[in-house]
């Protein structure tokens, strides 16, 4: 279990104000020029030895992804990092208590990664719906100006660097990180083709980062405590403290910062008091939000919290969005509400995803009353394969692997419900 000195985020639950005089007391930015003194490609080089890999559900290495970013940027062509806090995903909610409780961390942050990437400047790409949050992350970054921490010569470490907050209108595609450039520049949020990437060209064209706001809030912690103190917690390849959303099904459902790799079962009892109703009362749980495929309570009671672990259970950690599901849970009738958000969510660009999507969740509802043929459970299988990896972007993987994970582990109860509903229809038409 996490030590309170070990933890990064001590204002998660805002006991203390977030404006700039308690984040300073909390330990923000404390001599941050002497951090950016030891030079950009130092900088990058901590962050890959913390083994930090991105909190915004892919996993990539973050040191890695900086490393891509010119050495040398052109003056017709700067860099830019941008930070995604389109928090979208249904069960995410940790980008939203770092923003409104910890804002300054964030800020820090920007500028440390922007000045390793040799980056102009940082556009924050907030969710539109977080209204409050905005406001908060908006005053923030005026404090920081107005302290001289941002602008012309950042800190006092000769670097200019500025930090622009922009609002979306509350699209989930615009979580999607070249939807979000697109969002950024004023256009429909629509996901681009890679390549090129958003590093070659990405905001206006330019050598673009996007990062998520976990990620870039943990590097001044990161540089000031060390990479050998991050890599000291969680297994190989999955280092470091995160943060846990856990709601549902649970006690006290919470927002938490553990060490990675902290075995699900460990994390329910210590922060949340346990499941509802006893362990044995457990269905399944969704471990990384809505995208990902559920596991069997079984397959999970055990399992490291973290990358590799849940990848070997067919599902992933994702945002550590955690949604825990008792046995009073319609299972069917939980992910085909997960279909119709993936549906509405479709920015129509690519055909199998908006022709898909609203395909599977019209199949799901059917399947959720029983009115449908066991056939068509395999057909449904089917068209998850097709629309998988069959878009530009992820969403169609993200409406897809709901599915097949509660075909993968509930089978039997699709099949009961039609099973039930023909047994049904043929007493009725016995007694007609």
């Amino acid at each position: 279990m996490l030590a309170d000195k070990d933890r990064i985020f001590t204002n998660v639950y805002g006991f203390q104000p977030w404006n700039l005089p308690a984040a300073q007391k909390r330990g923000d930015w404390d001599k941050t020029k002497d951090l950016m003194s030891i030079g950009q490609d130092a900088i990058i080089d901590k962050i890959k030895a913390s083994g930090l890999r991105g909190r915004g559900g892919a996993g990539f290495p973050t040191g890695m992804k900086w490393s891509f970013m010119p050495k040398e940027p052109r003056p017709d062509r700067p860099n830019f990092l941008v930070i995604n806090a389109d928090e979208s995903e249904p069960g995410s909610c940790k980008d939203r208590e770092i923003i409104r409780h910890d804002p300054h961390k964030l800020i820090e942050g920007a500028l440390i990664a922007g000045f390793a990437m040799r980056a102009r400047a940082a556009y924050i790409y907030i969710r539109g719906e977080y209204i409050r949050e905005a406001e908060t992350l908006f005053a923030a970054v005026k404090e920081a100006y107005d302290a001289g921490l941002l602008g012309k010569n950042a800190c006092k470490s000769g670097y200019d660097f500025d930090v622009f907050v922009h609002r979306g209108a509350g699209a989930y595609i615009c979580g999607e990180e070249t939807a979000m450039l697109e969002s950024l520049e004023g256009k429909k949020g629509q996901p681009r083709l890679k390549p090129p990437f958003p590093a070659g060209a990405g905001l206006y064209g330019c050598p673009t980062t996007v990062n998520n706001v976990e990620s870039i809030a943990v590097v001044p912690t990161i540089l000031r405590r060390g990479p050998e103190w991050f890599s000291s917690f969680g297994n190989e390849n999955n280092r470091g403290t995160k943060l846990f959303q856990i709601s549902g099904h649970v006690e006290k459902p919470c927002v938490v910062e553990e060490a990675m790799s902290i075995p699900f079962r460990e994390l329910i009892e210590k922060h949340c008091g346990g499941i509802r109703g006893g362990w044995d009362n457990l269905l399944a749980v969704i471990p990384g939000g809505s995208s990902v495929p559920l596991v069997p309570a079984a397959q999970i009671m055990d399992c490291p919290m973290d990358f590799d672990g849940l990848r070997a259970l067919g599902s992933g950690l994702g945002t550590a969005a955690i949604i825990v599901m008792d046995k009073s849970t319609d299972v069917v009738r939980a992910i085909s509400r997960l279909s119709y958000f993936y549906k509405h969510e479709s920015c129509g660009q690519c055909t199998p995803c908006r022709e898909g999507t609203g395909w599977m969740w019209r199949v799901m509802e059917r399947l959720r009353t029983g009115d449908a043929d066991i056939s068509e459970i395999d057909t449904l299988q089917q068209v998850t394969k097709q629309v998988e990896g069959h878009t530009i972007c992820a969403l169609g993987d993200a409406a897809a692997w709901p599915i097949q994970g509660l075909i993968r582990h509930f089978r039997p109860e699709l099949e009961r419900r039609i099973n039930e509903r023909q047994a049904g229809n043929g007493m009725q038409e016995a007694a007609e």
